[in-house]
């Protein structure tokens, strides 16, 4: 019986090494390339997913960086817009300032002409009065003066020495 199951199990091992050959050479032949692509498909499809990834990691920070410029940008331009509100502001301000000022000198030029032209206006007629004035009174002394005979006579004496003096 040893010889028996010595011989069968050397025939059974036998049968089983084929068989396993068989399956081996079967699963290689219509298996393991299916399973081995469907592997490396995962693998291709893990590595795809990974540099996707890195691609959007990158492009996010791409956009980071560019809207962090575009920020940066902005406020530039803003501080610039201030500025030159600024500036507006101040011109407007100093330029009526000026304006205000030349209008009140121009003003007080005015008033100076104006008191200046009284002034002279008041002179002429002060003087028209002094010599109306002056007028009556050397009338008066000279009629009193003319009004009595003696008096004439000396004045015309008088003026006539003067005629010759000069």
């Amino acid at each position: 019986m040893e010889e028996l199951f010595g011989h069968i199990s050397l025939g059974l091992f036998i049968l089983q090494t084929v068989l396993f050959v068989a399956l081996i050479f079967l699963l290689k032949k219509f298996a393991w390339k299916p399973i081995l692509d469907a592997v490396n498909e995962r693998e291709e499809g893990i590595k795809n997913a990974l540099q996707s990834a890195e691609s959007a990691k990158k492009e996010m920070q791409n956009l980071k960086s560019d809207n962090e410029k575009l920020l940066a940008d902005a406020r530039a331009e803003r501080d610039a817009l201030m500025k030159e509100a600024r500036e507006i502001k101040d011109k407007m301000i100093n330029d009526a300032k000026a304006e205000a000022q030349a209008a009140g000198e121009k003003m007080i030029a005015q008033a100076k002409a104006s008191i200046e032209s009284e002034k002279n206006a008041a002179m002429a007629d002060l003087k028209n009065q002094v010599s109306s004035l002056s007028l009556e009174i050397a009338e008066k002394v000279l009629r009193d003066e003319l009004s009595n005979k003696e008096s004439q006579t000396k004045l015309v004496e008088k003026m006539l020495g003067d005629a010759k003096l000069n």
